[in-house]
């Protein structure tokens, strides 16, 4: 007798609980073009795709690809919600793969994961905004995550050929186990808002965390010693001020390094405003798994100086 029952559709889940942050812009646009290109899968009706987002992120998800499923996920990373609350869920919804866009996620869980593993930044430099006993508690606990991440994923996705060697030799897997895909940036199509206080300013910049490793205290040195070749010279710093923004500011006032702006969170089209009028973007890290800002300020036309 012919059996004419429907075979299981195959289930891909995809951990998107960090969009809408920085690196979540990472998830966002590798589930947007997923969709995209999603007509011309074959027997497409043989699998589902189920992105897994943060609460207040459903109604983005919902209008982005109405046709995955997607369902909330309020566990918070690097949480024992996250271990325990995340790893039933998915076990629940029985997936024959998993994608964790990024570091964090249950690591006891068993099925079948490819990972993204965006850097190992963490891991290698310490934060002065945070109190040095526990950061360096929370750092050990993130370099065994991250060994132990690399070796129970199925592959590995890096968006670098740099990171790509230094997660093989940080976490002993073989190099062909990792997939390097490059990241590329979108231009900002909101019309540009000039920064108030900017308008008719000559000015460099940079944009994004404060941290130690982004290098900014030597860009500051540096400009201090351009200043007397390039009196109306300023120095933009954009990004939402944190602790470390707070001790990097109150050095420079300390200091008395004039035309030094520190701008706090700028919107897209503010952004925009200041990659297409600076002189050049000014990107002074010491280490980058990739590297984003940079392909945007060159995207809209910002000399860079790396």
């Amino acid at each position: 007798m012919l059996d004419t029952r429907k075979a299981r559709r195959k289930k891909i889940v995809i951990d998107a609980r960090e969009s809408g942050t920085s690196t979540g812009r990472y998830t966002d646009k590798l589930i947007e073009h997923l969709y995209a290109l999603r007509p011309n899968y074959e027997n497409k009706e043989n699998y589902e795709i189920i992105v897994l987002a943060k609460p207040e992120r459903l109604e983005f998800f919902t209008a982005l690809t109405p046709d995955f499923k997607c369902i909330a996920s309020p566990y918070k990373e690097f949480t024992f919600a996250e271990q325990i609350g995340l790893k039933r869920q998915i076990e629940t919804l029985e997936p024959d793969l998993v994608h964790f866009t990024a570091s964090q996620q249950p690591v006891w869980y068993s099925g079948r994961t490819v990972t993204t593993m965006h850097d190992l930044t963490t891991a290698r430099f310490r934060n002065p905004a945070k109190n040095p006993i526990v950061f360096t508690f929370k750092q050990q606990v993130y370099k065994w995550l991250n060994r132990r991440v690399a070796q129970k994923s199925a592959a590995i996705i890096t968006p670098s050929q740099f990171v790509k060697q230094d997660v093989a030799a940080f976490s002993a897997v073989s190099p062909d186990k990792i997939t390097v895909t490059y990241e590329a940036a979108d231009p900002i199509l909101e019309p540009d808002v000039v920064v108030a206080g900017l308008e008719s300013t000559a000015f460099i910049m940079y944009i994004g965390r404060p941290t130690p490793h982004k290098n900014l205290e030597r860009l500051i040195d540096a400009f201090a010693a351009l200043q007397e070749a390039q009196p109306n010279l300023h120095l933009v710093l954009a990004g939402k001020k944190d602790a470390n923004y707070e001790r990097i500011e109150a050095s420079v006032k300390q200091r008395n390094i004039s035309r030094v702006v520190f701008t706090g969170f700028v919107s897209d089209p503010q952004l925009r405003w200041l990659y297409e009028h600076c002189q050049a973007y000014i990107f002074p890290s010491l280490s980058e798994g990739f590297g984003l800002p940079a392909i945007e300020a060159m995207l809209h036309g910002a000399p860079v100086i790396s």
